[in-house]
């Protein structure tokens, strides 16, 4: 009881869906960009990489794939397009997610925003890092073609290892990697228990919303699924600080020294 009212308070202290929300609409928003870019300067083995990923949770016949597929065919031809500018201007907006992210595991960890002098090599290093770790993640479900079922053991420690080091990156190293273990262990879990259910109806869900509402249906779904996506996510790393925490414990602070 006591444990569960800690977790409410951290809940609280953390605000999951606002949180949610905002990580969201940051990764609507620069994720598009991002994958027009890859296309765009990506040789055609990450660009078939890629879309076996998006495969793997939109499903074959997604309303989402088909617009994807769509951009990548254009793609030797959009370099003309984008320009070194373009590509640019996409990076720096990409990096208004990661500043999200990093937000949440600074208020769930209760310490200040990191200098951005401190920050900044930091947000493209893990955009770098998580985009190679997307084009990868069709080989993850394979098993690396030993099976479904090596592959989800295969995905959770490759998700528990992203999300242990996503902590510990976006803080600044203020926190050693034996408290951020809890957290990354249960984010990890669960953003793969998420995606392999979710992967069950997402592709009829947005085939229905736009059969139902045209193009702007797979917004719509594309949103909410997010939405439920970040909240797992905010939820995981909010309750990582509780199971890393003594229960007598007033804030944490020696965590944050701990190696």
């Amino acid at each position: 009881m006591h444990f569960a009212r800690r977790v409410a308070q951290q809940l609280a202290s953390v605000g999951v869906l606002d949180n949610a929300t905002r990580l969201a609409a940051q990764a609507f928003l620069t994720a598009l960009p991002m994958l027009i870019a890859i296309a765009a300067y990506s040789p055609e083995a990450v660009r078939a990489e890629l879309l076996v990923s998006l495969r793997s949770l939109f499903g074959a016949p997604s309303p989402v794939l088909r617009q994807v597929e769509g951009v990548y065919r254009g793609a030797p031809g959009a370099r003309e397009t984008w320009g070194a500018v373009g590509v640019l201007v996409t990076l720096v907006s990409a990096t208004a997610f990661v500043r999200a992210l990093q937000r949440l595991c600074e208020r769930a960890w209760h310490l200040p925003h990191a200098k951005v002098r401190i920050a900044v090599w930091r947000w493209f290093v893990w955009l770098l890092v998580w985009t190679a770790a997307l084009v990868c993640q069709g080989m993850l479900r394979g098993g690396l073609g030993a099976g479904p079922a090596p592959g989800v053991a295969l995905q959770v420690l490759v998700a528990v290892l992203l999300w242990w080091w996503t902590q510990h990156l976006l803080l600044a190293g203020r926190v050693g990697w034996r408290p951020l273990l809890p957290g990354a262990l249960v984010t990890g879990g669960a953003v793969v228990l998420f995606t392999g259910v979710s992967g069950l109806w997402l592709p009829y869900s947005l085939e229905r919303s736009v059969a139902r509402y045209g193009p702007l249906g797979s917004v719509f779904t594309m949103l909410s699924w997010l939405i439920l996506f970040f909240t797992a996510v905010v939820i995981s790393i909010a309750v990582g600080y509780v199971l890393a925490r003594k229960p007598s414990e007033p804030g944490g602070g020696s965590l944050t020294r701990s190696r």
